[in-house]
């Protein structure tokens, strides 16, 4: 069930386990659609069999699991009553371990920090893990930041 916050909230809510998303396969054919859509054929995704030779089988971008969170994160958590906001980036995102087809991997965030901007924006920073079922290890970890704009930050 998706949490629905809106800027009261968020300020009630730091430091809180927001949750986790469902888990998602990633398959070969996702890596390859990857690869033709941005450019990046490296044989470590793409060649099959040379990747199965040389390092135990081909892993996923980890720039595609990446691309995942907004959807995952669309299970857990909808800022609400917003007038404008947009996805704002990442800092610290580090890949921490190799994803491979087959694998299923599932997102959880906490809500870090919330910090008002100059311009009346509030600046959402949700500490974001995508683990992969069964490793201890996680797929990635970052701090993905999203820019909202509310209501009484507009009357001025």
């Amino acid at each position: 069930m998706t949490l629905k916050l809106d800027l009261g909230d968020l300020e009630s809510n730091l430091g809180r386990d927001l949750g986790r998303s469902n888990w998602r396969l990633i398959t070969q054919e996702q890596i390859h659609e990857f690869a033709r859509v941005t450019g990046d054929h490296q044989w470590m995704h793409v060649d099959v069999e040379r990747a199965t030779r040389e390092i135990g089988g081909p892993i996923a971008h980890g720039l595609l699991i990446a691309s995942l969170m907004p959807e995952m994160q669309g299970e857990i958590v909808e800022v609400t009553g917003y007038t404008g906001g947009f996805s704002y980036g990442f800092d610290k995102l580090r890949f921490t371990a190799t994803v491979k087809p087959g694998q299923r991997v599932r997102l959880q965030q906490t809500l870090k920090s919330l910090e008002s901007r100059g311009d009346g924006g509030h600046v959402v920073n949700l500490l974001s893990t995508v683990e992969i079922e069964g490793v201890e290890r996680p797929a990635l970890v970052a701090d993905y930041l999203g820019l909202y704009y509310f209501p009484q930050d507009r009357a001025a």
